[in-house]
Parts: structure tokens; C-alpha cells; sequence
């Protein structure tokens, strides 16, 4: 009997270190191991930017991507279904045949694109889930936005939160910009307006014992913005740190004293599960998803007042290193969103499927 083909679209992995990157090279280490071990019914497709063919074994199948790959897309082969990892994705099934999956990760242009902007995406997101068979939302609070502001016309639509590599027994490495062994907090993510880093400026003028590390891609309006704040206030113990290996990530969430993460707009919010396997407090805004995923481990800020702020931490801070259980407890859920009980869920939908 012919085996039935699923095509997974890894197409982010040309940004291999944003948030969707990781999620995508988890996919393809997961099924990298899924088809060495298992006799599946399915052959296992991977569409990758072409340097990346092989780099998750040879027991998966590639479809390298090329400059012209997405104005051709009738040149693809068929397949049975078509799972696109994140709704911004440039490629997609032409053969009607083929069920389509689509994963939402959120809708946060709503609320911060323009009027113009907001219709233009809507438009394109609206045209993806009028092609999709199946779609998936990575929280509550996506799946209520989408509701809301799409025509889903009686599609099925299911949560599926994130999965979150467990990391903590992985290689390390310290990164070169440490130096000495003063206490500080960290924090990763875009370098973007929706990110708030700019509220812990003024709360680490409170903080002259402390350093703060900022992890993320540099060279957006917003990085410039924060530096030049940070250079023209003298405030020396703030650091914009650019992009950092794994290894440093890894580094830098196991000996931080704690995770600060003020974002206002979350589909997710993958950094804050990832502090939390490490034991690390986590303080957080209350914002869009976080409280779902964050629950009760997470600390939330009730404003961006630096002196609310800093009184928050110092007394939670304080209670949370005076009992282990409290690690322990943000260990424990953060093994909640263990990417095995997450891809199991995504195998059972895509049997679904061809089972249709």
C-alpha cells in the first residue's frame, strides 16, 4: 500500500533564532527522531531552506526551498496534508485535494498595525483559514481573538499550547559580555515596541547592585530607541546584547536571578516556560496570553511604575528563594508543555485528516 504524505512547512528556520525558528527546529529534531524509531503509515516531508536539507537525519524527506519557490508553488509535489507551523508562512497547498492544518499563533496586529494594515492582514489571514481543514490556536486567548475577528463558518478550531524544549541539561556557554559576578536579571525576545523593554529602563536605575541582560536581535527602530535612551541617561547597568547562541541562552536562564518579561502582546509567550524549567522566578505583565501560560507561577505586575515594580520583586524575589518549593513548583509546569505531549497531539490531528 502507498504511503500517504505530510508535508510539515518549516519555512522559518531562515530565522533560526526568532521564536517560530526554535518552534520549527523542534518540529524537525522531533521527527527526526519520530521516523528513526517508528513504523508510521505516512511519509514525513520537511520544507526547509535548501542549506538545511539533512539536517534532521536522512528518515525524513526535504523539499528544499529556492528564491522562486513561493511564485511556483503548482511545481510542488502532492500531498496528503499540508501542516503550516505558524499562519505568516508564504507557502501553501495548491491541490485542493490536500487537507490543509494551520496553526495560529496570534492576531497581534490588531493591535498594533494600523487601520490599513490591520484590513490587509485580515484579508490574508481570513483567505488562509477559508483554505484550512483544521486550525489549531497556541492559546485561549489566540482562539478567543480569532473568533472574534474571523469568519471561521463553522470550521473546527482546537487549542494546542506551544511546546517548550526542555534545556536544562544542555551544553553552556558563557557568553563573553559577562563580566565579573554581579547579580542580574534577564530577558529575550524581538526587539520590538509590543516587547515594553523600555519600561525596566527607569527600574533598573533603582538597581545599581544589578545588571540586566537583553537578549535579541538589534538593528530595529526600537533597539535604537532603547540604546539611546540607556547611553543619554548613563544607565551602564541596562545591556542590549544582540542575539545569543543556545549554549549562552541555556547560560544565561540557569544562573540569572530572575526573568523579567513586561511584553504586552503574547500569543504564547514561550520565554516565560522556558525561565521556568530552569526554577527561575518569572515577573511578568498580566498582558494578552500570559496569565494563561504563566498561571499561578508566574508573578504579574499590577503597573510599569518602576517603584511598584521593584517593590513587587524585592518582596516575591525574597519569599521565592527562602523556599525550594517554589522552584520546584515552576519546574513542574513548565513540564507541562513538553513538546512530546504536544506533537503526539499534532500526530492524532494529522491521522484525522487523512483518515477523511
Amino acid at each position: 500500500m502507498k504511503k500517504k504524505k505530510i508535508l510539515i512547512d518549516l519555512s522559518i528556520l531562515k530565522n533560526e533564532y526568532c521564536g517560530l525558528g526554535q518552534i520549527a527546529l523542534n518540529y524537525g529534531k522531533y521527527f527526526e527522531q519520530y521516523c528513526l524509531k517508528s513504523e508510521q503509515n505516512f511519509d514525513i516531508f520537511l520544507l526547509v531552506p535548501k542549506h538545511m536539507v539533512g539536517r534532521f537525519g536522512n528518515n525524513v524527506k526535504y523539499i528544499p526551498i529556492y528564491w522562486w519557490s513561493r511564485y511556483l508553488l503548482c511545481l510542488f509535489p502532492k500531498f496528503d496534508v499540508w501542516h503550516s507551523i505558524h499562519q505568516l508562512s508564504y507557502y501553501r497547498p495548491v491541490d485542493k485535494r490536500t487537507k490543509h492544518l494551520v496553526t495560529i499563533h496570534d492576531l497581534n496586529f490588531i493591535y498594533e498595525k494600523t487601520a490599513l494594515k490591520q484590513r490587509f492582514r485580515l484579508k490574508k489571514l481570513q483567505a488562509e483559514v477559508d483554505r484550512a481543514d483544521q486550525i489549531i490556536c497556541i492559546s485561549k486567548f489566540t482562539k478567543q481573538d480569532v473568533e472574534k475577528f474571523i469568519k471561521l463558518r463553522n470550521k473546527n478550531i482546537q487549542i494546542i499550547h506551544n511546546g517548550v524544549e526542555q534545556t536544562t541539561g544542555n551544553t553552556t556557554s558563557k557568553p563573553n559580555f559577562i563580566k565579573g559576578d554581579k547579580s542580574f536579571f534577564f530577558s529575550i525576545g524581538e526587539i520590538k515596541k509590543k516587547k515594553n523593554f523600555h519600561v525596566l529602563l527607569p527600574l533598573m536605575k533603582l538597581y545599581q547592585d544589578k545588571h540586566l541582560f537583553i537578549a535579541g536581535r538589534l538593528g530595529t527602530q526600537y533597539a535604537e530607541y532603547l540604546q539611546s535612551i540607556i547611553e543619554s541617561e548613563k544607565i551602564d547597568n541596562v545591556h542590549l546584547v544582540g542575539l545569543v547562541t543556545n549554549e549562552e541562552r541555556v547560560w544565561l536562564y540557569s544562573h540569572c536571578e530572575a526573568f523579567l518579561f513586561p511584553s504586552l502582546f503574547e500569543g504564547f509567550g514561550l520565554p516565560v516556560i522556558e525561565a521556568m524549567s530552569f526554577g527561575k522566578p518569572v515577573f511578568s505583565s498580566k498582558e494578552t496570553s500570559l496569565k494563561e501560560i504563566g498561571g499561578d507561577c508566574s508573578f504579574f505586575w499590577n503597573n510599569f511604575e518602576p517603584e511598584h515594580m521593584k517593590e513587587f520583586i524585592d518582596t516575591l524575589l525574597n519569599n521565592f528563594y527562602k523556599s525550594s518549593d517554589l522552584a520546584k513548583k515552576n519546574i513542574n509546569h513548565s513540564k507541562l508543555f513538553n513538546y512530546k505531549t504536544h506533537m503526539e497531539k499534532y500526530l492524532k490531528e494529522y491521522e484525522n485528516l487523512l483518515n477523511k
